[in-house]
Order: C-alpha cells, then structure tokens, then sequence
C-alpha cells in the first residue's frame, strides 16, 4: 500500500512540475535576468551582476473576482530585442535615448499576458489584459522579496491623503512594522552595495502603487480603492483638504482590452548608475502633442516661498501689480522666461476665474509680454476640476503661459485620470502644467510633454515649518525620489545656515546647508520647469551669485554621474549645447577629491567655479567664485564641506 501511495505522489510531483515553466529574459549585456515562474501562483525573480536581486516575488491581477494568474496555463511565448533611438520633447537627462532591451511576451489561456522587459540598468514588467467591454479590477498582488536583510530607504506615508512629500526613513527590512506602508519610489540596497529600486511608468487610468510591510520581511502592495463620494474638512482648510467617506471595493473600472502599468525596478551596483538609467522615461508612451514646438521649458521667480518680501522699492509689497510688476522686471534682468502668480492672485482660493482686487493679470501678462516674460497662474485642483475647459479658456484668453495645479492628495484611479485630463486640455489651449501638491511622475510628461514638473517631494517649501530639510535628506532624493522623474523641490535659498543655526520662519525662510549646497542643485536636481524660490530683493543685493544661477539651464543634452552615494554626496556632470555644468553636494560630513574633466570635450573651456568659501564651516553663506581656463586632460580639486557643495559652469571657448 505504501509503495501505491510514494508511487501517487510521485506523479502528482511530476505532473506539477511539467505543468510549472520558468521562463527567462536577460539584458543586452547579459547582467540582468529576469525569471517568471509559472504553476500554482505566478511569481518571478531577478538576478544581477551574478547574484539574486529580487527573490521569488509572488504577482497576479484579480479580474471580475477571479485572480488570473493563479495555476494559468501557457498558451505561447516569444522573446524579441528591441533597439530604438527616441528624441526627447523635453530633454531631462539626454537629448538621445537609447533604448535598448530584450522582452518576454507571455500569453496565458486565462486572458492575460505578462510582458517583462530586461535593460542593462534593470527590470521591468506589466500586466496585459485582452477582455471585451469593461472589466472591474478588484486587486493586483506584489508580494515584494528581496534576499537577506536589506537597507531600505521607506518613504513612510501615514495615509494614502497624502502630499507624497516624504522623508525618507532608513530601515533593515526585516525591521519594518506591520501595516507601515510607503509610497514609491523606494530605494533597497541588498547584500551591501546592490542597489535595487522600485517605481512605475505609463500609469493611466489606473491607482498608484504602494507598499506595506507585513511584519515577515516583506512588502505587499496597496492600492487605493475608487472613491464614490467625499466631503470637505472642517474649518480652514476645507477649500483644499477633503475626506473620502465612501470607496468601492475595487481599485478601478477599466476597459477589457488595455496594458497596466510598468513595474519598474532599477538596479544598479554605482548607485549613480540609477540615475542614469532612465527607466520610466524609456517605458512610457510617446507623446501625443504632435506639434509641441510652444512647449518652452526654463526657470520661474517664485514669488510664494519669500512671501512676496520685497525691500528697498518705493511700494508696499504683497499681492499686487506692482509687486508682480517687479517680479518680471527681475525676471527680464536675469533672463529667466517666467514669474508664477500663486496662492492669493484670485478673488478667492475656489474663485479662480476672477483676480483678487488689487491684481490686473492681463495687465500684467502685457507687461511680461513686453519683456519677454511669460506668467503661470496657481490654482487649486478642486475649482479647476468643476470647469476644467472653461477655466482654461479663459487663462488662454488672458495670455499666460502654464497653470500650476495644487492639493490633489490622492493617487486613486479618478485622481489619475484627472491629471490627464488636464493635460491633454491644457495642450489644446497651449498651455504648460505643473502639478504641485501631487503623486510622484509615472511618465506621462513623456506622453504629455506640456507637464513639465511634478512635486512630490519634500522640498524647500518645507522649512518655512520644519528642519526636516536636511543635507542628508538633500543628497538622497537623486537617488529615491528622482527615479520616478521631475521634481519640484524649488532651490535658490539665500538665506543659509548650518542645522546649529537655523531657525524656522515662515514668512522669511532660511535652509539648511551651505550656498554653494543651494547653487549645485540647479545642476542635479532635474526639473524642466525650476524655480528660483527666494526673493528679488535677496538675489538682487548679491547679483554675482545670482548671474551664475540664473544662467543654469533647465534641461541636458548628456548626463554623467561622477561619483555618489545614497546620503553621502553625489557629482553629477551634465551637457547643454556645447557648454558642460558640473555640481557636487555632501551631506552631514563634507569631503575633498579630485574631479577629472575627461568628460568635457577637445577644446578650451572657460570655467567659472564656485564653491565652498574658506569659513563656510562656521558661516554657511561663505561662497568663492573664480575663473579659470581648462581642458578635458585637467581636473579640479574640490572640497566640500558639511552641507556644502560646488558648481561648474564651462564655456566652450
């Protein structure tokens, strides 16, 4: 009896192993294996310059009620690389993108595929569905397992109503709390110098992602649920803060025949290698503006962060023509191609057709036009959501350039697809968007190249009430935050002061860190539309420092990552036209070293170096500024200190 029951199990065993398939994709330069393994849940793996980068990760997509993953059968597979060169609209990083990879189709009887995509700077994945007429997605499962113990950089959300401006926390994994969830993207850095990211691309009509631990060393995914009604808060802030009061109990109502968004999983073993990976770009849809030529990336005075603190004018300064009437006379000054108008130009925050009593925007955007300025209108997304086209129009009619959308805090299906929606009207009337108060990118400013920048981080907007700012939080965004795309994080404080000596002020704001740590984020951080935060008044009483910021392009034809850790530092390289920006910045201990300049070109370049003043230690002001000619077999000896930085501009001569 015994030997008919080893003999039973031992077909049962063998039946499942001939139903279970691995399936395998690896990069063009053979470091990078993606692995899907097929059977009784559908899971799949990942292994990196020759080790395990993401253990078996369990993944499926319930449709209709019915997880369609689970036990699927194979119906056909195929591999097929693929090589292309894209042209960017706006070129955040490169002014050519290659892209180039090998990608698994995998078409299973249940109706579903799995398309996995293998790049030499990592992995990514999505899901296919191929139903008729609309479907409802009641769940999609990621069950996130990576080897050992790994540090991860969490950026812990307390609520899925949320601004997405995250500190990020560092934990071992196995340390994280149950039911502590996070929103993307996150950075793991396995078996000690792997670096393993996570975010997603071509995200429509769609939830964000997110993840929460489960106590076990593991990371599960959360979505939230479509919401059917809410209402707003109580008191002050009701014009923009809402409470959702009744969801559904599915993540999104779709069309059958659609792909899901890209699970996207940057892996490097330089952690300046994530930055240069491109990922999201390189997964998103092309654009569909087909004439885009109106769309002018630059530099933007910010009027909200100083709280419009002019001094030495012969006015009173505040919310009126004449104080935007300066704005764009510096504006003009400094050639930088556009002033914001935010919160306050309107009757009220949720009137945002009318302009408030001693504001004339089309006065005022005659003015800019005569200087050749452009004006963005801030607008709260709740007023701009009742009447998107009309609201619109009338912006159009008036002559401003962009609108800059604030307070969505949610990232459900209804929420992205307002985003969208915007855009896409937005296009039509030429209009520029900026989404502040928003989820992170997902790459639709590929596919809607007027979305020129995204918020979702925790900014300089920040230290008018805390000191979470910190150098340590500066020197980690490029390598989290930035890998999902644009950001907002508006640099240009003036005011500059070492943690022992900075005070918080709301209407008079300071940051942490030294002045060059300010002028280097022009260069690394990336956002085609970037603000110059503080005030015309403080740029104006120091116009040499000013010069050398104002000068720092928006966009980069090439990119080049010197040398960073997640942090510590980073030294990031970048190319406009023929003129190549260098940029370093420390974090809470400062350094020295030697930058090669082999990435410039043959020829002279004339550079103007700034950098840490010799008493920036005590007085985080302290900033030198010299020139000097050099070539590409030269290199520059740099310190930085605590908090500190330095930036290059070189002039081909």
């Amino acid at each position: 009896m015994m030997k008919k029951v080893l003999f039973f199990v031992a077909c049962l065993l063998a039946c499942n192993s001939l139903m279970a398939e691995d399936l395998m994709v690896n990069s063009p330069n053979k470091k990078m294996r993606f692995t899907l393994h097929t059977g009784k849940t559908l899971k799949f793996s990942v292994r990196a310059f020759g080790r395990a980068a993401i253990d078996p990760t369990k993944i499926d997509l319930q449709v209709d009620g019915k997880y369609l993953g689970a036990g699927a059968k194979i119906a056909n597979s195929s591999i097929k690389e693929h090589q292309l060169s894209e042209t960017p609209v706006v070129p955040v990083k490169f002014e050519t993108v290659d892209n180039h990879y090998n990608e698994l189709t995998v078409k299973f009887k249940s109706g579903i595929q799995l398309i996995a995509r293998a790049y030499d700077a990592g992995v990514a994945y999505r899901f296919v569905l191929d139903k008729k007429g609309s479907v409802i997605i009641n769940n999609e499962v990621f069950d996130f397992t990576l080897p050992g113990n790994p540090k991860v950089f969490f950026p812990t959300e307390e609520s899925l109503i949320s601004h997405y401006e995250r500190y990020y926390e560092v934990f071992n994994m196995k340390n994280i709390l149950a039911g502590t969830f996070c929103s993307l993207p996150m950075l793991n850095i396995v078996a000690g110098d792997l670096h393993v990211g996570l975010t997603e691309a071509d995200l429509f009509d769609y939830p964000h992602l997110f993840l929460e631990s489960n106590g076990k060393g593991q990371l599960v995914s959360k979505f939230p649920h479509v919401v059917k009604a809410t209402v707003a808060e109580k008191g002050e802030l009701g014009d923009r803060n809402e409470i959702i009061t009744e969801e559904a109990d599915y993540i999104a109502k779709t069309a059958g025949k659609r792909s899901f968004p890209w699970r996207v999983f940057p892996i490097a073993e330089e952690a300046g290698d994530l930055i240069e990976g491109n990922l999201v770009y390189k997964l998103s849809t092309p654009s569909k503006i087909k004439d885009t030529s109106w769309i002018k990336p630059g530099k933007v005075a910010w009027d909200w962060w100083n709280a419009n603190n002019l001094y030495g004018v012969d006015f009173k300064a505040g919310l009126n023509n004449e104080t935007y009437k300066y704005y764009i006379d510096f504006a003009a000054n400094n050639n930088i191609p556009y002033v914001i108008l935010d919160e306050g130009w309107t009757k009220s925050t949720t009137n945002i057709k009318e302009y408030a009593k001693d504001i004339n925007v089309e006065e005022l955007v005659k003015y800019g036009n005569e200087r050749g300025v452009g004006l963005i209108l801030w607008a709260l997304w709740g007023p701009l959501n009742e009447d998107i086209a009309g609201t619109l129009d009338l912006y159009e009619k008036w002559g401003v350039k962009g609108i800059k959308i604030d307070f969505m805090q949610r990232a459900d299906q209804d929420m992205v697809n307002f985003y969208e929606e915007v855009a896409v009207l937005a296009a039509e009337r030429h209009l520029l968007v900026d989404y502040h108060g928003a989820f992170k990118p997902t790459g639709m400013e590929k596919t809607y190249p007027n979305i020129v920048n995204y918020e979702g981080v925790k900014g300089l907007e920040n230290n008018k009430w805390s000191d979470e700012v910190t150098p340590t939080h500066n020197v980690t965004l490029p390598f989290t935050r930035m890998l999902a795309g644009p950001l907002d994080y508006t640099p240009g404080a003036m005011d500059n002061a070492h943690a022992q000596n900075y005070m918080i002020r709301f209407d008079r704001p300071m940051a942490i860190g030294t002045r060059a740590h300010q002028a280097a984020m022009f260069v690394v951080y990336e956002a085609p539309l970037q603000m110059m935060a503080d005030s015309p008044s403080n740029y104006e009483r120091e116009q040499k420092f000013t010069s050398f910021i104002a000068q720092m392009p928006t966009t980069w034809d090439e990119t080049k990552v010197i040398s960073g850790e997640v942090g510590e530092h980073i030294i990031i390289a970048r190319r406009h036209g023929n003129d190549w920006f260098l940029a370093g910045m420390t974090g809470a201990e400062g350094m020295e070293t030697a930058v090669a300049l082999d990435f410039l070109k043959d020829g002279q370049y004339e550079a103007e170096i700034l950098t840490d003043g010799p008493n920036a230690e005590m007085a985080a002001i302290d900033y030198l500024l010299k020139t000097k000619s050099v070539s590409k077999a030269d290199e520059l000896n740099i310190k930085m200190v605590n908090g500190g930085g330095f930036a290059v501009i070189f002039h081909k001569k």
